[in-house]
């Protein structure tokens, strides 16, 4: 089944680039597009894409109103950010409100277009060149250590595998074939994980695991991106 699309930029030169772009491949459907957010919040909820694609800098409704509207409106809907914004705020804020992932406009073609399946595989990605500042960003606003030990003593010994599995980026999917369990209960494990965490995307228990020592000896998921 062809991933369904649905790109919300407001540089048509740009819209156009990327529609003939993800066009060529064969297990992408372009379903819309949308020159500012309320727009692209109407098409989201009549289309109902498996991924959006968002970018930050728009006049009117900004592209992190658009996101929170997004995320509330069309759950189901991984909405994968697409800007030219290196600034640490706006990635973290992103990732807090709920984007699938985070990737610069610099991005190739090839790594792009990687990207989008992963992320409509439930993975999650990152440009490489923000981690760094993912990571930072990400600890500016955890909790005390002592606070941040509690929390993770009260992880299972599952779950705390999990959470190096969501650090490796590997989808629910990879996660349940791995463990040997089926992919609903990885699902529900993941819902333990943020409840307890106070966490609200898998892309930040990944950063979670990099800054608390259960990351293991995995990178924390990348998409590759970097020129």
């Amino acid at each position: 089944m062809a991933i369904r699309i649905l790109l919300i930029d407001d540089h048509s030169l740009f819209r156009s680039g990327v529609r003939l772009l993800l066009q060529r491949q064969p297990d992408f459907d372009m379903v819309g597009e949308a020159a500012d957010g309320l727009e692209g919040i109407k098409r989201a909820k009549a289309l109902m894409p498996d991924v959006i694609l968002l970018d930050l800098n728009m006049p009117g409704l900004s592209g992190l109103e658009t996101l929170q509207l997004l995320v509330q409106d069309v759950p189901d809907c991984a909405v994968l950010i697409l800007t030219v914004s290196e600034e640490a705020e706006e990635l973290g804020q992103a990732l807090r409100d709920g984007a699938a992932g985070y990737l610069l406009k610099n991005i190739d073609a090839d790594a792009l277009t990687a990207a989008i399946r992963r992320v409509a595989a439930g993975e999650a990605v990152i440009t490489e060149s923000m981690t760094a500042k993912l990571v930072a960003q990400f600890r500016s606003h955890t909790p005390s250590d002592s606070s941040a030990d509690a929390e993770r003593a009260r992880l299972t010994a599952r779950e705390r595998e999990i959470v190096q599995c969501l650090a490796r980026g590997e989808s629910n999917k990879v996660i349940a074939r791995n463990l040997n369990v089926a992919e609903s209960t990885v699902k529900i494990h993941i819902q333990n994980i943020l409840k307890k965490l106070n966490l609200s995307s898998r892309v930040q228990v990944a950063v979670y695991a990099v800054g608390h020592g259960l990351r293991g000896e995995a990178p924390l998921p990348g998409a590759g991106a970097d020129k």
